[in-house]
């Protein structure tokens, strides 16, 4: 009899007095509307970006006409990943851009990225969650982090690693370096049916290889994307 799977939560909770909010984003707002001693029951009021947290974003985010949330299919939401640590290049350099050879060195030794899988970079930025340093912004208030550089996800998709459904994820708040602010590599991401996973959490209990991840959260009519129960699934 086959083990079962495992299934581990790459989802920061969220709290308005921890979440951090990318700049210029809607606050995260928690209201309470009912309590169980006035009204018999518990409820409260969410106010949230489609990009609070843990989150997947849809092509159409930076895209228009590429798939909005409620145009994707279940495949594209249930993907093969790869982890690639960078936390030690990272921690020298917080704008750094993932390079081809950062990949290549990490084939070296896992072997080839599989065609349409989920390429999640580890930043080490989970760690600061919930703290100034999360969003590490710099005198003009535009956010600090590492990210993708651009010559890398061209290569990515070039050779077909990320494919038609595959995507990126990262532990930061986007694909991109934070002093891009074209959104270069978003822009080449979101494309197709592919997503981008962002703001990641528990990336240590993710392996390099070998696992899935599966992608929660309401499905909004046109929606760019949905704050999200990100999973992944181990062998």
């Amino acid at each position: 009899m086959s083990e079962p799977m495992r299934l581990i939560s790459l989802s920061h909770v969220s709290d308005p007095a921890i979440t951090n909010i990318y700049p210029g984003d809607p606050p995260f707002e928690l209201e309470t509307v009912a309590t169980v001693e006035k009204d018999g029951y518990y409820l409260r009021y969410v106010r949230q970006g489609e990009h609070t947290g843990t989150h997947w974003g849809a092509p159409g985010h930076f895209n228009r006409g590429e798939p909005l949330a409620d145009e994707l299919d279940l495949e594209d939401l249930h993907l093969r990943a790869v982890k690639i640590d960078v936390r030690e290049q990272c921690a020298r350099d917080p704008g750094y851009a993932v390079t081809i050879a950062d990949i290549e060195t990490w084939e070296e030794v896992h072997g080839r990225i599989p065609d349409e899988s989920m390429v999640i970079i580890w930043t080490g930025w989970d760690a600061k969650w919930g703290t100034a340093e999360f969003t590490n912004a710099g005198v003009d208030g535009a956010p600090r982090h590492p990210g993708f550089a651009v010559e890398t996800v061209r290569w990515l998709i070039d050779t077909g690693r990320l494919g038609r459904r595959g995507g990126t994820g990262t532990d930061a708040f986007s694909p991109d370096v934070g002093a891009d602010a074209t959104y270069t590599v978003s822009h080449l991401v979101y494309q197709r049916h592919r997503i981008s996973l962002e703001v990641l959490a528990n990336l240590e209990a993710l392996p390099e290889t070998g696992a899935h991840i599966l992608c929660g959260g309401q499905i909004n009519r046109a929606g760019s994307g949905s704050p999200a129960l990100i999973y992944g699934l181990l062998p």
